[in-house]
């Protein structure tokens, strides 16, 4: 850490954690980003002797090519959309931080997985002079898979270091009032420019069953969202469902699957759906490939007439403003809030 005088306080950071995502659309990164992600003990729990051969005899040497073109459908001109994004939601929180307590706050994102890493991050930080680190990981509902296994690689980091920083934690924010009225917001400007549909639905993405009947809390957190969303959207019950997305491997995972919902939905005489996935706070392959393509097509094939997904909270100054508030309501003592 540098030296600080006396005069001047200690600098407070905050190191914004996504997911990650692969350097390019080629097989070969995209085989690279997977070989990291499932290799996390966080996100599959199978004993090592057990997933090893699966993960690197069949997962490695099949799922690349598809991952791969599904990611090339989705990249733009200025890489992949999560990173993009990514990048312009630090940029954004870092301004409206500094305009409300000036220099003594940084912004640095890292990726759970890939590049920029949190081991990167915490670097950055660390040379800057930062010496309070608030961790805010892009995941508004808790899971193991993913809030915990970032505080691991956090913690993991921090064991190398001979001066380590005050730190903090955000574990979760899945019905933060300001969370909620962001994505209400969204839901009520999309409407207002296409009109409403026969159904809302609210599609998370899944963890196997199994780790819910571990102790897992993340259904618990993703109804807490779902509730609170439709309370201020006053649905009736009728009106809206919550449903889990992107289930890999041939066990349970938590149900209602969004896919097979809007398939039935189709068949039932259903004509008009929104989606909106209020677990993730970005865009990414999972959103715009699999919700908006895949699941549109589902639906349609189904029976189905008129389908929208409506984008992620990404960085609009709806988004900013509750990241901002939910960053001072967490560094109390650190920074000093504005009334």
């Amino acid at each position: 850490m540098s030296e600080q005088t006396p005069s001047m306080a200690p600098r407070f950071g905050v190191l914004l954690v996504n997911l990650g995502t692969p350097d390019s659309p080629e097989v070969a990164d995209v085989r690279r980003y997977l070989a990291e992600f499932l290799s996390d003990r966080r996100v599959i729990e199978a004993p090592r002797l057990i997933w090893w051969p699966v993960l690197h005899g069949i997962v490695l040497r099949t799922r690349p090519q598809r991952s791969a073109a599904a990611y090339r459908a989705v990249w733009t001109e200025q890489g992949s959309p999560l990173m993009s994004i990514s990048l312009r939601q630090r940029a954004e929180l870092e301004r409206a931080l500094k305009e409300r307590h000036g220099d003594t706050v940084s912004v640095v994102l890292a990726m759970r997985y890939g590049g920029p890493s949190i081991s990167q991050g915490l670097e950055e930080l660390r040379h800057s002079g930062v010496e309070r680190v608030l961790v805010l990981a892009l995941y508004p509902q808790y899971s193991a898979s993913t809030s915990a296994s970032t505080f691991d690689r956090v913690t993991e980091v921090l064991r190398g270091w001979r001066v380590i920083p005050e730190l903090r934690f955000l574990r979760h924010y899945p019905d933060h009032p300001a969370f909620i009225d962001a994505l209400a917001d969204s839901v009520r400007v999309f409407q207002a420019e296409t009109g409403r549909t026969d159904r809302l639905l609210m599609s998370f993405h899944g963890i196997p069953k199994e780790c819910e009947d571990k102790g897992d809390p993340y259904r618990k957190d993703c109804e807490r969202t779902a509730h609170a969303l439709a309370r201020s959207l006053d649905l009736a019950d009728d009106q809206w469902l919550m449903t889990f997305q992107s289930r890999f491997g041939p066990k349970e995972w938590l149900k209602p699957y969004t896919d097979e919902t809007l398939k039935s939905w189709g068949r039932k005489g259903v004509k008009r759906v929104q989606v909106i996935c209020p677990g993730f706070p970005t865009d990414c392959l999972e959103t715009l490939e699999e919700v908006a393509v895949e699941n549109r097509e589902c639906f349609l094939r189904a029976g189905g007439e008129d389908y929208a997904y409506i984008p992620a909270l990404n960085d609009s100054r709806a988004h900013i403003a509750a990241l901002c508030e939910l960053i001072e309501a967490n560094a109390g003592g650190w920074i000093e809030t504005t009334p």
